[in-house]
């Protein structure tokens, strides 16, 4: 059978998801091998250093460096508060003393006789690790992390901006090819994860912010709008740190593109369960796809036991590639954002419009036309 190689997007009701949840730096994993967690669960957490500060006390009091000793009224270790004296000068007449306060709350980190520098460091920030889906812990990796298995509906976009949040999916449009507008949104939609048509506009995007939504799944999105959201060109290739307070996934490409139907129908089939979402995406080399997952509870997973029995995966497998009959989604203009099916997979070169040769195949659309793509300009719909 004619094979080909093709990056893909992950489309799948029912499968088996794990998730590493790793720290930044070693510390401390609170929970257990086999213990069941839900996703706003801590599961690991540690400190990440303050910032460190130098003082040159030396300047700040006229004195020389192998006098500061002598001068400090703070010890190496010890903790200060803003603005409290640390170091400061005895001079015969009074008036004339000079003395050095410290710019933040925090610790003496050194104090250096040769330079005449002291550093001082902020309290350590602590940073804790949650779950992110509900879910069983398979693997503890000590000092940095678990591993979070569970039974899932998963759902990779296009693109994304804003990082993790969990939330019950609610579906606020009739037909994936709607536009969804401020006044369809209300206090109702509040922590909710709404999934939208074919495109929502900045306005749209703002109320759902202002009444408190967690995460917007929609086909498509304007540039504009995102750099509106945001408040500047985002021109990166990684997202995912936006100072935001929502989550966008677009799920088709930029513009108004109706959600695929698989997809729409699949999150209709889900609807009121707890989703977890992330927006970030790289681009790049290391390719991260935003994502989708909601898991199954016990008794949902007990009542399709036979569906996922025979279509087990992990979400981090790589794709086998494509075959006639397959599902793709085009991703270059002219045909941007259509989906079809595989039609055929010539072996030989065919010259495009660029006039390069490249290896192409065959799509078939629903409406029954069918065109040929390079295989570069094609995704994978894996299901």
């Amino acid at each position: 059978m004619t094979h080909a190689y093709t990056p893909g997007l992950r489309l799948s009701e029912k499968i088996r998801i794990s998730k590493s949840r790793n720290l930044p730096l070693p510390g401390d994993v609170i929970v257990k091998k086999d213990d069941i967690v839900k996703s706003d669960d801590i599961v690991a957490r540690t400190n990440l250093p303050g910032k460190v500060h130098s003082v040159n006390v030396v300047n700040r009091l006229a004195i020389l460096p192998g006098d500061l000793r002598k001068n400090m009224l703070k010890k190496e270790g010890e903790s200060v508060k803003k603005d409290e004296p640390i170091a400061e000068t005895s001079p015969f007449i009074k008036m004339f003393k000079s003395v050095c306060l410290s710019p933040i709350t925090g610790n003496i980190e050194s104090i250096s006789d040769i330079t005449g520098q002291v550093l001082l460091r902020e309290p350590p920030k602590p940073v804790q690790i949650s779950a992110y889906i509900d879910g069983r812990v398979v693997e503890t990796i000590e000092k940095e992390g678990v591993v979070i298995e569970t039974y899932a509906t998963f759902i990779q976009g296009i693109f994304g901006i804003g990082g993790e949040t969990t939330g019950e999916l609610q579906i606020v449009v009739e037909s994936p090819g709607d536009i969804v507008k401020p006044e369809d949104l209300n206090e109702n939609h509040k922590d909710k994860i709404i999934v939208c048509g074919s495109i929502i506009y900045y306005d749209a995007i703002k109320k759902a912010s202002d009444v408190g939504v967690k995460g917007i799944v929609v086909g498509g999105i304007r540039d504009k709008d995102i750099n509106e959201l945001l408040g500047y060109d985002l021109g990166v290739a990684i997202t995912g740190s936006e100072d935001i307070n929502i989550t966008l996934i677009i799920t088709e490409g930029f513009g108004q593109i109706r959600m695929a139907q698989k997809t729409f129908d699949i999150l209709k089939h889900r609807e009121g369960s707890i989703a977890s979402i992330n927006g970030a995406t790289q681009i790049r080399a290391g390719v991260v796809r935003p994502e989708i997952v909601i898991p199954y509870n016990k008794g949902e997973i007990e009542k399709t036991s036979d569906t996922i029995a025979g279509g087990e995966a992990s979400s981090n497998e790589e794709s086998a590639g494509i075959s006639t009959g397959d599902p793709i989604r085009v991703i270059r203009n002219p045909h941007f954002g259509k989906i079809g099916k595989v039609k055929a997979l010539p072996s030989e070169l065919k010259t495009i419009e660029t006039e390069a040769k490249a290896r192409v195949l065959e799509v078939e659309f629903s409406d029954g036309q069918t065109a040929v793509v390079p295989r570069a300009n094609i995704e994978a719909i894996e299901t």
